[in-house]
């Protein structure tokens, strides 16, 4: 497992609230910074921040990176930490998407010996689709000829996207921990399974120089399946994970993507596989991938039961960055063992980026409970930015805060609660499009 020490106490550290929308630019700060030269890197002044998040962000870097810790270098025990969900958060599109069409498209997923074997949860409806498209006259272990039969891309991609079959029956049933999983992202990793990493790091580094090369706005079919053709990195995210970095803060990338995949794109922006963490599969006695994976904190290894998804990303930051085991990895740990900056744009993101002691950065793609966290702007450090890349028009009506804006453990949706217990209200979304940035 890739632990790291605990980090020394932070809590001396000042920090400045940021207020969410039209907050006053951190000019002390900034003085401050300048003062101390070449200690002090910064954001560039040339990428467009919404409203005053960049200043917001370079007041942070200031407090806790070399500006006002000169002596920070190397990989020391007190080094801040910030962490990024990496889907439509450093990138624009989803790599997981791109590299399953690619796979897809070209032969890369194995016959398994039997559908229902490959998730804990896959109903009898999506394992009678699956083997009716897909066929049974390839061996077991066989590339399937997903290039030639649409209707077996279809059904793969329709399990993977939409948890249902094409014909809309539920391809996911049973029990599960609604705030540590879901059925269709664990699925993913599963689907290579017979694959070795170094393979599927393969397909991924093909799949992503097709999607970097493809023109933006581009699309793409799998099967009938209509997605995006291209991924982005974002130029504002790969400089501030840089900025970040020059400042001597740990940089991680949490995702609930499978963890080759996402190696590949994260050293993109410098974040190495020791700082890459996303769902681990364990391998056979060959090095070959199964459908099964790490478990977390307490939890042991499991068919897709504990990944990187809401709670889960809590648990693995709380473990393989700070050294936290056991069941109390999955607790909300004090300010000293807790990331400085996270950064996020989904609800699967919304625990470890309201984990943060410094910033709160969403990307809105209009989702319910983190959206509701960042507009109520509890603590005054919540930075909501609208996406960098075909950003999203404004939410039509309010985020249902109040009533079913958070997915509980049981799949039920229920109100969007503050640490005292009350009752976020409904928020209206003001952030957003492309007129939003500046």
């Amino acid at each position: 497992m890739r632990t790291r020490p605990l980090l020394a106490s932070l809590c001396s550290l000042g920090i400045a609230a940021a207020a969410l929308v039209g907050a006053a630019p951190a000019q002390a700060a900034g003085t401050a910074a300048a003062a101390r030269g070449t200690h002090c890197p910064q954001l560039s002044r040339q990428l467009p921040w919404y409203g005053h998040n960049r200043e917001a962000l370079q007041q942070v870097i200031d407090e806790r990176g070399t500006c006002s810790r000169p002596q920070l270098g190397g990989y020391g025990e007190d080094r801040p930490v910030a962490a990024f969900d990496w889907d439509n958060t450093v990138s624009k599109n989803d790599i997981t998407d791109a590299t399953i069409a690619w796979s897809l498209r070209h032969d890369k997923i194995l016959r398994p010996r039997s559908w229902k074997a490959t998730s804990a949860w896959l109903t009898d409806a999506a394992d009678r689709a699956l083997t009716e498209a897909c066929g049974t006259d390839r061996p077991v272990g066989a590339p399937l000829p997903t290039s030639t039969r649409p209707d077996c891309a279809d059904e793969i991609f329709e399990i993977r996207s939409a948890a249902k079959t094409m014909s809309g029956e539920e391809a996911f049933a049973g029990r599960w921990n609604h705030r540590r999983t879901v059925p269709e992202y664990a699925w993913v990793p599963q689907l290579f399974a017979g694959h070795t990493p170094a393979e599927l790091t393969d397909y991924t580094r093909r799949a992503r120089a097709e999607a970097l090369a493809a023109p933006v706005g581009s699309e793409q079919k799998v099967g009938t399946h209509t997605l995006p053709a291209y991924v982005r990195y974002y130029p504002q995210q790969r400089d501030l994970i840089r900025t970040l970095q020059r400042a001597g803060f740990d940089v991680y990338v949490v995702s609930a993507g499978s963890e080759p995949v996402t190696e590949v794109w994260s050293a993109g922006v410098g974040i190495d596989k020791k700082h890459t963490i996303a769902i681990r599969s364990l391998l056979d006695h060959r090095g070959r991938i199964t459908t099964w994976n790490e478990g977390c904190g307490d939890r042991p290894d499991s068919r897709g039961g504990d990944i990187p998804y809401i709670d889960g990303k809590r648990c693995w930051i709380n473990q393989e960055i700070f050294g936290v085991h056991g069941k109390h990895a999955w607790d909300r740990q004090d300010a000293a063992h807790r990331i400085a900056i996270g950064g996020g744009d989904a609800d699967t993101d919304v625990t470890f980026v309201g984990d943060a002691t410094g910033a709160h950065l969403v990307l809105n793609r209009n989702k319910n409970e983190i959206m509701c966290r960042a507009y109520d702007n509890g603590d005054g450090r919540w930075l909501v930015n609208p996406m960098f890349i075909e950003p999203l028009p404004r939410k039509k009506g309010a985020y249902p805060c109040a009533t079913t804006g958070r997915t509980e453990e049981d799949g039920t949706a229920g109100p969007v609660r503050r640490a005292d217990g009350s009752v976020v209200p409904d928020q209206l979304d003001t952030v957003y499009g492309p007129q939003a940035a500046s």
